[in-house]
């Protein structure tokens, strides 16, 4: 049975930011601003729906969705363009594919100990965000 990640976890650390941004085709500006962000994760996780909220001063953003049902993701907010996307369990990790027009584009949640680890994929870019659970 795939683990229970509702909480709210504080940002730790993050790796490769900028280079993932940059494969998504965002500006520098913006770049630049979203690496200084430290963005809180409030997941909430009722049987097979999960809503999950990325906190930030800048914008908050929300996933809600149902595991293993495709469903259109406007990615707006982040780089302005819509895909199919499918969340579904690997194992105990959480994991969302995004199709359209960026090849390997996802992510894939899992948790060790307290820990929340986020490992986002844009073409051959690779970023990972720790989060600490403090509720």
């Amino acid at each position: 049975m795939p683990p229970n990640l509702t909480g709210y976890y504080r940002f730790v650390s993050q790796e490769n930011m900028d280079n993932y941004l940059r494969a998504l085709d965002i500006n520098v500006v913006l770049r630049k601003l979203v690496c200084l962000l430290k963005p809180d994760k409030e997941i909430i996780h009722t049987g097979d729906h999960m809503v999950i909220r990325t906190i930030t001063s800048l914008r908050d953003y929300v996933m809600d969705f149902d595991v293993g049902v495709q469903f259109e993701e406007d990615l707006g907010p982040v780089d302005g363009r819509k895909c199919q996307t499918t969340v579904s369990w690997e194992g105990d990790q959480l994991v969302c594919e995004q199709l359209g027009k960026k090849r390997n584009r996802g992510w894939r949640h899992w948790l060790e100990g307290d820990q929340l680890y986020l490992r986002m994929t844009a073409e051959d870019a690779v970023c990972v965000q720790v989060f600490q659970k403090v509720k």
